[in-house]
């Protein structure tokens, strides 16, 4: 059936491969700021309506409901670079807080409200972290990811919507917005170096093919059962964690490469939690989702076709 879905962000990383995989089968909205570029649509569909419009001005988010009405509204749009985050704390609230609270105001009765929410907001720990675990960020992402998630529970309570917040755990692949350590260390390898520089190499992740991330958005926004007035709680990553260490280990293989790390200490996290990985298990029993490519699959192809954003290019140029 042919539904009405608001994809904000959806010229983003995951939001790209998300607006690929349902604009032939649904009427898609997608709002975004285009701080990355107007990428969405390359080999898409004409049929996409883009607004361009920052999340944290209510007027133009309620102008946009009111036009487009979508039965279905994922929101994807946020700062989650964690050093962006620490370096201007109150951007960052003000896009994931306010801009998720603007969206939760403004969308229809009845509509199913999916927010991406992170495994940031867990407490470090060695995990697996099931929806149950307790919380306690460690950084101000996941302290404003988890401020969103209370104001999702409130709206979704007191304005009759459908709630699914998703805890999103590490996204790999082409098409990265961040400079994250994924893409820095391809980035440093394409450009002719073995010698990378990185700061610590020894922190553990989860770590989802963005096809898989996309594809987990989609069937918790279409599929499973979220009541009116409830907000159900759903990871999404891969249950399997990595160390960058490891990472490296398989890029060695993958590129045949004599790839050596030379430490450095600016590039090093004051706060970097040792493990973070996922437990599935409900995403699987509640929606049918489960991971279809590995973190080889996803080296792999960010090997071949890194699809790095412009404006990231440049940060990694200049970093």
């Amino acid at each position: 059936m042919k539904r009405k879905i608001l994809i904000v962000g959806g010229a983003g990383f995951v939001g790209r491969q998300l607006v690929r995989k349902l604009q032939d089968r649904h009427d898609i909205c997608v709002i975004d700021t285009l701080k990355f570029g107007n990428r969405f649509g390359e080999g898409g569909s004409s049929r996409i309506v883009l607004e361009k419009v920052d999340i944290r001005d209510w007027r133009a988010v309620s102008n946009v409901m009111e036009r487009f009405r979508p039965e279905i509204l994922i929101h994807l749009a946020a700062i989650h670079f964690i050093p962006e985050c620490e370096r201007d704390p109150a951007q960052a609230e003000e896009v994931n807080v306010l801009g998720t609270m603007n969206l939760l105001r403004a969308c229809p009765v009845g509509t199913r409200f999916v927010f991406a929410s992170s495994g940031a907001v867990y407490r470090p720990g060695d995990g697996p972290h099931d929806e149950s675990s307790s919380v306690e960020p460690a950084d101000v992402y996941g302290l404003t990811k988890l401020h969103a998630e209370n104001y999702v529970r409130y709206f979704v309570k007191q304005r009759g919507l459908c709630g699914a917040v998703v805890r999103l755990f590490n996204v790999v692949g082409p098409g990265e917005t961040s400079p994250h350590i994924l893409p820095e260390i391809i980035y440093q390898l394409k450009s002719g170096s073995t010698k990378i520089k990185l700061g610590n190499i020894w922190p553990q992740r989860d770590y989802i093919h963005v096809e898989d991330a996309a594809e987990g958005f989609g069937r918790v926004a279409l599929y499973g059962e979220v009541p009116t007035g409830v907000t159900k709680l759903i990871n999404l990553g891969t249950g399997t964690q990595y160390s960058v260490s490891m990472i490296l280990d398989q890029l060695r293989s993958l590129t045949g490469l004599p790839i050596e790390v030379e430490h450095d200490a600016s590039r090093a996290r004051t706060v970097d939690r040792p493990f973070l990985q996922a437990s599935i298990a409900r995403i699987k029993a509640d929606f049918g989702w489960s991971p279809r490519l590995d973190l080889a699959a996803a080296l792999a192809d960010l090997w071949k076709n890194p699809d790095l954003a412009p404006s990231l290019v440049n940060q990694l140029r200049n970093g």
